[in-house]
């Protein structure tokens, strides 16, 4: 029987979820491999990528310094991540080549020595650093011109326990591209073994890509992992209101259709965050009660505009933008307060 609840039905929706992230599993580790890095040419070279530990949000204000936009020249609210980047070491330089297979590695160029109480054994069992390795490595990159080396690349070890929060001792390793310029491969030599600072890489007012895992929700149905509408349960749906019906075609369920699965905890990369403060001071960014579920802020530190994915402590690699958006400011932003009251 015809009625006004028919006439109103809706025979079409859009899709719910995104297949561009597909598929929906967990990450196999915290720290994540960055797949791509820009073409830039920086003078003098050095590597285009960072690793960070989140610490917690909080709010500030600044003046506005995007052209074209309602409020420029006024001051702002804006909400920040909080992200602290103790010093890294860079342990080897790696020379790769081209091949019809893709990029190989020549070569590694290990350290001479590296701080003590690095304690880089905990995730490298063997280390190659001493003389030996160097040498041999120095005679395969002899016959070679600058040309035939494809990418040059550092290990760079993070230094966790000189954070206020993450409380381990065990450092992070990741692979760092270093910029096309001139005198790179002096560069990648020389800076072996040394300490290299957050803000010998970036600097305040530019945009970078935060790399890093999602906070986990673990195994949800299809109304929490993709949005699906729940069924009305005053009808026929008294047994399960957030189940899917009938699927097509019969013989099997098609891939885009949405089911229960696995929610969270997935490798994602949040592009052009704007960096506000790059700072060293700890005490001019940490609230009065410390960040929940992290503490204060001991090392050196950035402070990205919006908010990033992973929980507090959760390792994050901050990269140079792949896809950098057309404006390009000039200097850093103004900022005229930073609020530290308790985000208990």
């Amino acid at each position: 029987m015809w009625c006004r609840a028919m006439a109103r039905r809706k025979h079409s929706a859009p899709r719910r979820g995104s297949l561009g992230v597909r598929p929906r599993k967990r990450s196999t580790e915290f720290v994540p491999r960055v797949k791509s890095w820009p073409l830039v040419r920086l003078d003098p070279p050095r590597p285009l990528g960072f690793l960070g530990y989140k610490a917690g949000m909080t709010h500030l204000y600044m003046i506005d310094d995007r052209e074209g936009s309602p409020t420029y020249e006024q001051e702002i609210f804006v909400p920040a991540t909080v992200i602290e980047t103790p010093p890294m070491i860079p342990l080897a330089t790696r020379f790769y080549i081209a091949t019809v297979a893709g990029l190989k590695i020549l070569t590694e160029v290990w350290a001479d020595e590296v701080p003590d109480d690095l304690e880089v054994q905990r995730r490298i069992k063997s280390l190659k650093i001493g003389k030996d390795s160097r040498e041999k490595a120095l005679r395969k990159l002899e016959g070679l011109k600058d040309d035939e080396i494809a990418r040059i690349t550092l290990l760079l070890a993070s230094q966790p326990k000189l954070t206020g929060g993450v409380g381990k001792k065990t450092p992070d390793i990741i692979e760092v591209k270093i910029s096309e310029g001139e005198g790179i491969k002096d560069y990648a030599f020389n800076i072996l073994g040394k300490a290299l600072s957050i803000s010998q890489i970036f600097k305040p007012g530019q945009f970078i890509d935060v790399i890093g895992v999602t906070k986990g929700k673990g195994f949800q149905g299809v109304v929490k992992r993709f949005g699906v509408k729940e069924l009305p349960r005053w009808t026929k749906h008294r047994k399960g209101s957030r189940r899917i019906g009938a699927r097509s075609p019969g013989m099997g369920t098609i891939s885009t259709v949405p089911q229960a699965g696995q929610t969270g905890f997935h490798r994602r990369t949040e592009l052009n965050k704007r960096i506000l403060i790059i700072g060293n001071e700890g005490s001019k960014i940490t609230p009065v009660s410390g960040f929940p579920h992290y503490g204060v802020i001991r090392s050196e530190y950035i402070v990205v505009k919006g908010s990033v994915q992973g929980t507090p402590k959760r390792p994050l690699v901050l990269r140079w933008p792949v896809r950098p958006p057309r404006w390009t400011p000039e200097a850093p932003p103004k900022i005229t307060y930073v609020s530290l009251e308790s985000k208990i």
